[in-house]
């Protein structure tokens, strides 16, 4: 079975859950943006939590199936057309041979989810099918998909969940004022008092330059302190000695405009972090569509580590 691609929509990849153990080398985690959302798109579907999905970005594709196939779409709130007539979002579709599977505008978000049992069959690349564009990796050739292009789908496991749509306490929300919660850390020691507070009490903006590596952020600054940079450091009070990067960190370059490193962010590089969003509000931030407004509220490990165990419930509760 496969999909061909009729219109590639506007930045259309193929994403799993990640591709972990070569961080230390460069290489980032990657995989679904909105990991909730990708899941949900899987358990309607039958899939396991590992099958690759579609992400689409703002614009979905165009695709039609050759055979029978079970799909989903989840995540952001977006128009759903089989053969040009309207189906239903977070909710099992079955589609048959020949169907077309088109969409209409966003009406919220940033990316919506096309999950298909037996998923995204493309080549394993370092333990993932996920596409990394900057490195050439996984998906596609390493890149977004194409019109033209044929999708191979792996043989679906044939036993399908009892569940068949969502119900609405498991549909996430896509608001355009939220709060996302950070460890502060590990340079905000060399913000000013101003640019401090300006990081936690101000009101951000989410820019038009945001997609899987970074999301920047507009407002009221948060300068760094002025002072003799180290050796091997650059000139801009922000820069460092090159450090680590934990996912989700938030560079502030010149201390104007916060980005908050995501799936596909380099690992390490030269820009202090002035703090880290915490795993279980990575999907939070992928869910938010420019003009977003941003407000960082600061938490304690012990708070993090909680959120994280209330997150990993609810997706226990997803594949229960």
């Amino acid at each position: 079975m496969s999909l061909e691609i009729l219109t590639p929509g506007l930045a259309t990849t193929v994403q799993d859950r990640g591709r972990f153990g070569y961080y230390n080398v460069g290489i980032p985690q990657g995989g679904a943006m909105d990991q909730y959302s990708a899941a949900l798109g899987n358990r309607l579907v039958g899939n396991t939590p590992d099958e690759a999905v579609l992400e689409c970005t703002y614009l979905g594709p165009g695709l039609k199936t050759d055979s029978d196939a079970v799909v989903a779409v989840t995540g952001a709130p977006v128009e759903v057309l089989v053969n040009g007539e309207p189906a239903a979002q977070n909710a099992r579709l079955e589609l048959r041979a020949g169907d077309e599977l088109s969409f209409g505008p966003l009406r919220g978000g940033a990316r919506f989810y096309i999950a298909v049992a037996g998923g995204i069959d493309v080549p394993v690349a370092l333990g993932s099918r996920s596409t990394y564009p900057i490195g050439r990796l996984g998906g596609v050739n390493g890149r977004a998909i194409q019109a033209g292009d044929v999708l191979p789908v792996g043989t679906p496991s044939g036993a399908l969940p009892q569940l068949d749509s969502l119900p609405e306490d498991l549909i996430p929300e896509y608001e355009r004022e939220v709060s996302v919660r950070i460890m502060l850390g590990l340079y905000d020691h060399k913000l000013t008092d101003e640019g401090r507070s300006n990081l936690v009490e101000a009101e951000w903006t989410l820019t038009p330059v945001a997609d899987r590596m970074g999301l920047r952020l507009d407002g009221p600054g948060a300068p760094w302190k002025e002072g003799e940079q180290p050796f091997g450091a650059g000139q801009d009070p922000s820069n460092i000695v090159d450090a680590g990067y934990a996912v989700g960190s938030i560079q502030i370059p010149g201390g104007t405009q916060p980005i908050i490193l995501h799936r596909d962010a380099v690992s390490g590089g030269g820009y202090a972090q002035a703090g880290t969003v915490i795993s279980a509000d990575m999907d939070l931030v992928a869910r938010l569509a420019p003009g977003s407004k941003v407000r960082f509220v600061p938490v304690t490990m012990e708070e993090a580590l909680a959120a994280r165990a209330e997150r990993n419930a609810l997706l226990e509760r997803v594949w229960s």
